[in-house]
């Protein structure tokens, strides 16, 4: 048999019917032969039906194009010989920063396959976006001397869950704004005019000191009073808008600790303030967070942490009390909505926990502006 060695991307760029023609003239046994035709032939079939459904592309040790098909070219408006020599370079977009393409070469230089979405521009100054599978193809020492990418393009999906970010955005901050509207509304409307009613019920009680009944009437609006006062807070807290996020925490967990008898250890080297709707995400993730551990977690101690750098802003908020198995927990509304805060402010949310080993939730979102 030939010294020849059949690479995969030997398949992957077409050259079947040479390859068979070199296996068949150095193999004598006709059954062998046989056999590794019909392997060949399978081989091109699966070559014809992933050049119908896929970008592909197969690129050498050093990134340098060896073969794209003619998806690739359709969708980057560049032909084969512009392309064939160059590196991925000649359709990036400018998009992703130097370290996702480190991480990327990273993860592929170490034989591991890469999956991710990258924004791509055409030769025409088109943007696309594509979900890609880069797949190493190893020697016998583990070390890739090819690189095998498939890519479908997501552009559509990517505008879709763009406007969907937009339209989720513009839902909170109207939820935001009828919570700042109501809490007003209660404290300076409703709050101002229980607050008047108490001044004249306690005018009459001066004239009536020995009136039960009134001082029964003025306790009972005294009470309608904090009532109120403890909504509009839930609502939203004006120390929120005039002071900032931190101010309002501290204040948001005395009146927690209070309420669930829970201390909460918290700390903060958050020093300036953020743009309103990651100060508002921050906020209410703290908030919805330590609600479901006074509700579930069964602790007496929660932590709360706020650890700002140049760059970025970490949120994390842990208890040690009965957690949950992460793999069968439903998805509740707090949940989602949270994450959805976490998305829309170009942040992440992590959440890790164990039965019996506590919660932590972890918030990261850039201190730049989004």
């Amino acid at each position: 048999m030939s010294d020849a060695k059949l690479k995969p991307s030997d398949i992957i760029a077409g050259n079947v019917e040479t390859l068979l023609q070199q296996l068949g003239s150095a193999v004598e046994n006709a059954a062998i032969r046989e056999e590794l035709k019909q392997s060949l032939k399978q081989l091109a079939d699966l070559k014809f039906a992933l050049d119908e459904s896929s970008i592909v592309a197969v690129t050498d040790r050093k990134g340098k194009i060896q073969f794209v098909n003619d998806k690739f070219c359709e969708i980057s408006k560049y032909t084969q010989v512009e392309l064939i020599g160059q590196d991925h370079r000649i359709i990036n977009s400018g998009y992703h920063d130097a370290a996702f393409f480190q991480q990327l070469w990273t993860t592929i230089s170490a034989g591991q396959v890469w999956r991710g979405d990258i924004r791509n521009r055409a030769k025409d100054g088109g943007l696309y976006w594509v979900n890609t599978t880069i797949v190493p193809f190893v020697d016998q020492d583990g070390v890739p001397y090819q690189f095998l990418a498939i890519r479908n393009e997501v552009t559509e999906l990517k505008r879709a869950e763009e406007e969907l970010k937009m339209l989720m955005k513009q839902m909170m901050q109207i939820q935001e704004e009828e919570r700042k509207r109501f809490s007003r509304e209660l404290h300076d409307g409703i709050g101002q005019s229980l607050f008047s009613l108490l001044i004249q019920v306690d005018r009459m009680l001066y004239d009536k000191q020995d009136d039960h009944e009134l001082k029964a009437v003025r306790s009972h609006v005294s009470q309608i009073i904090e009532d109120i006062r403890g909504l509009a807070w839930e609502l939203r807290p004006s120390v929120l808008d005039d002071l900032g996020v931190v101010p309002a925490i501290r204040t948001y967990i005395d009146n927690y600790s209070e309420h669930y008898g829970i201390r909460v250890q918290f700390d903060s080297t958050l020093r300036t303030r953020l743009q309103p709707e990651k100060e508002t995400a921050i906020y209410r993730i703290i908030q919805e967070s330590l609600t479901n551990i006074g509700k579930y977690a069964n602790v007496d101690e929660a932590f709360v942490t706020i650890h700002a750098t140049p760059d970025q802003v970490e949120v994390s908020i842990r208890d040690y009390g009965t957690g949950f198995d992460p793999v069968v927990r439903s998805k509740g509304v707090g949940l989602f909505s949270m994450e959805e805060r976490a998305r829309i402010c170009g942040g992440k949310l992590a959440v890790a926990s164990g039965i019996g080993k506590g919660t932590e939730i972890t918030f990261v979102l850039p201190s730049y502006p989004a």
